[in-house]
């Protein structure tokens, strides 16, 4: 009876696979599923996909280096020199008379045919007892010089200053002048305001000491002290003073 079963069941298993043969693609009833699946998937809603943007950074190209333009120096012609007349042949004029007037003080817009002494009157002759001694010849003259008489024999003051009393008010003027006979440096005529006579002379050597000094004069002598170091002699037996430095150097001799 079981046996009959099996070759029921058999034969209805081959007719299914004969017509698996005949219909392609279709699955036998016996092979299919009659219960449902088990689990499932579902896919849930999620956000859009964000789609990242890519920034182009762009390169910065290389500076080209300049490159250094050699300037070409170019020099202009020179003009031709100017055409200069031969010089005139020079003019034989008489000699000049010595005078403390240098070339400098002649005007410069002057003609050069112009000699020095039609621009100064000439001087007269100078003393003998000026040309041996022009501090004492000048000091023989106080009281009695102006200004003006000291130009006739000494010539254009160098410059002039204030006089100064004791309380330190001016009182009258002091000239520079060259000393002609080159004995001092310089001289130093004080007039007046007054009167405008001569008062006092001053004179600058070249070289001079005070041991100089008390060799040639003698007499009794009074000292006293002057700013930076400075001694004032004055003698009591003639008009004469004394300044000397530190060192011993005479600076001045004042006659009165």
């Amino acid at each position: 009876m079981k046996s009959s079963v099996l070759v029921a069941l058999a034969a209805t298993s081959l007719l299914a696979f004969a017509a698996d043969d005949r219909n392609p693609g279709v699955t036998p009833p016996v092979l299919r599923p009659l219960e449902p699946a088990d689990s499932s998937v579902f896919q849930l809603p999620g956000p859009a996909p964000v789609t990242p943007r890519i920034r182009k950074v762009p390169i910065a190209k290389p500076v080209p280096k300049a490159m250094p333009v050699k300037a070409k120096l170019v020099l202009a012609p020179l003009p031709p020199l100017p055409y200069v007349p031969p010089a005139a042949p020079p003019v034989n004029e008489p000699a000049l008379p010595a005078s403390p007037l240098t070339v400098a003080s002649v005007p410069a817009t002057l003609p050069a045919a112009i000699s020095a002494s039609a621009v100064e009157p000439p001087k007269p002759a100078m003393p003998p007892e000026a040309a041996q001694e022009m501090a004492f010849y000048c000091q023989k003259h106080i009281g009695q010089w102006t200004e003006a008489d000291a130009r006739k024999l000494l010539g254009t003051p160098l410059r002039s200053r204030a006089a100064l009393d004791d309380r330190k008010k001016a009182n009258g003027r002091i000239y520079a002048f060259r000393d002609p006979t080159s004995r001092y440096r310089e001289l130093e005529l004080d007039f007046d305001s007054k009167g405008g006579n001569l008062r006092t002379v001053f004179v600058y050597p070249h070289r001079m000491t005070w041991q100089d000094v008390r060799r040639r004069w003698h007499g009794d002598v009074s000292a006293a002290d002057a700013p930076q170091g400075r001694k004032f002699y004055s003698y009591a037996n003639r008009r004469l003073d004394v300044l000397v430095d530190a060192q011993g150097k005479v600076i001045s001799l004042g006659l009165y």
